[in-house]
């Protein structure tokens, strides 16, 4: 009897073992569920962001087709240089690491920059041209194009034709159709840039500067797929075996490219440089500080030994710091050696990082002193200007040239903040920004 009753024992252990691990396995399932179901809500949120950032950045360039006086094409340029930003943080947030959208983001980038470039063409005095209309018309239907091919992502998603998720599990072969709609849609946009036209400005994104062979990587040596790979692995702070998806970037400055999950990057194949890396991560609740995130982007650049960096300004946007650093030699600082970073304000995480401008422009330029003292160049200030502070600083122009100036930190009698830039050498003014400071940071238009 009592070895019955062990049996009895042993088998209703075994079925509660079951019934609970089952349990369990539901549970798991159900959460797991639950976690990929908010992970496509987030993407399609991130989707309907860029759709109408690019909605509204369509529209402001057809007003500026017809803005007639400089006031009005500045206000529109401030509106789209942010409406680019916050496009370009929702494309960041899309999984699309799996597909070359370097045209999307090259019109992203250049949108907001040409747009500042004209309004100061048109605060010289200058009309603008029948070019300069047709190039934002076209830019206009590239915004249009580009919403376009969201709202029929979004039109695929919500009726469950098409995950957004599913799609970047296709590696595993996971919801292959899927994938492939999703290549689809976006290879469709970016093969729609044949026509499209080429900018000149001045701004780190102008066509002619993206064509200028990268002056920090002169001389150095070549590097080994394997080498890429450790120092793409290191940047992520993950086991080189774990990257995948490597492939070749042909471009002024060739590049191996990588991804781990959604996150991807490149690594110059001349000197081994880290040249960007993204992470579509959406940052949490915000448990940094402004100063903290900062710090962790500075901490980033002393981890990859960048040496030399200074930051000058900031910008929030969806609880992610961007930390703009400009390279210093002595006490002149040069803007054209340019490096971003990106910082997740819930963990410090670093998210984005470009150092494309940096590796392009930085070499030795072996300045002189300024042919004009400090007090000479302040008689090019405005007298309605009060001077804050005054530093040395090289700055990017029309064609590839570059202007040594002072750089004058002012203030208006409203209040507002500005920065002059009067040629050390020649004594002209060269440049007025505008400061629009608030709690989100640094916005210089």
């Amino acid at each position: 009897m009592l070895h019955i009753r062990t049996r009895v024992r042993l088998v209703t252990f075994a079925a509660a073992a079951i019934l609970v691990c089952g349990g369990m396995a539901w549970q798991n399932y159900r959460m797991a569920q639950k976690y990929k179901n908010a992970l496509e809500v987030s993407y399609l949120r991130a989707m309907e962001d860029l759709s109408s950032y690019t909605e509204n950045i369509s529209s402001a360039l057809i007003k500026g087709m017809y803005a007639g006086t400089p006031e009005q094409l500045n206000a529109l340029t401030a509106k789209l240089w942010k409406e680019a930003s916050a496009a370009k943080v929702a494309l960041s947030q899309i999984p699309t690491s799996r597909y070359n959208l370097e045209n999307t983001y090259k019109f992203l980038s250049q949108v907001g920059e040409y747009a500042v470039s004209l309004a100061k063409k048109s605060e010289n005095g200058e009309q603008l041209s029948d070019e300069d209309r047709e190039n934002l018309k076209a830019l206009s239907g590239y915004a249009q194009g580009l919403e376009e091919s969201m709202l029929i992502i979004q039109d695929e998603v919500r009726s469950g034709r098409m995950s957004i998720g599913a799609a970047e599990e296709m590696a595993d072969g996971i919801q292959a159709d899927a994938a492939s709609d999703l290549a689809e849609d976006l290879a469709e946009f970016e093969e729609g840039f044949t026509a499209y036209p080429t900018l000149i400005y001045d701004g780190p994104f102008s066509d002619h500067l993206l064509e200028i062979e990268p002056r920090r990587l002169e001389g150095e040596e070549e590097i080994t797929l394997a080498e890429a790979r450790e120092k793409a692995a290191a940047a992520f702070n993950v086991d080189s075996g774990l990257m995948s998806n490597e492939s070749e970037e042909h471009s002024s400055m060739p590049s191996f490219t990588f991804s781990f999950e959604n996150r991807s990057a490149a690594v110059t194949m001349q000197g081994g440089y880290l040249s960007y890396l993204t992470d579509p991560r959406t940052p949490g609740e915000r448990t940094l500080t402004p100063e903290e995130a900062v710090a962790k982007a500075e901490n980033y650049l002393a981890w990859l030994e960048i040496p030399d960096m200074q930051v000058t300004y900031y910008e929030i946007a969806d609880n992610v710091l961007t930390a703009n650093f400009a390279y210093t030699e002595g006490d002149v600082l040069f803007y054209p050696d340019l490096i971003k970073v990106s910082v997740a304000m819930d963990n410090g995480g670093i998210l984005g990082f470009d150092a494309r401008a940096y590796l392009t422009s930085n070499c030795e330029r072996g300045l002189a002193a300024p042919l004009i003292s400090e007090e000479e160049a302040r008689k090019s200030v405005s007298p309605a200007l009060e001077i804050q502070s005054t530093r040395l600083a090289v700055i990017p122009s029309d064609g590839k040239q570059e202007r040594y100036c002072y750089e004058f930190h002012c203030l208006a009698e409203d209040g507002e903040e500005l920065l002059v830039y009067v040629n050390a050498d020649t004594g002209r003014e060269e440049q007025i920004l505008i400061l629009m400071i608030d709690e989100n940071g640094t916005l210089v238009i």
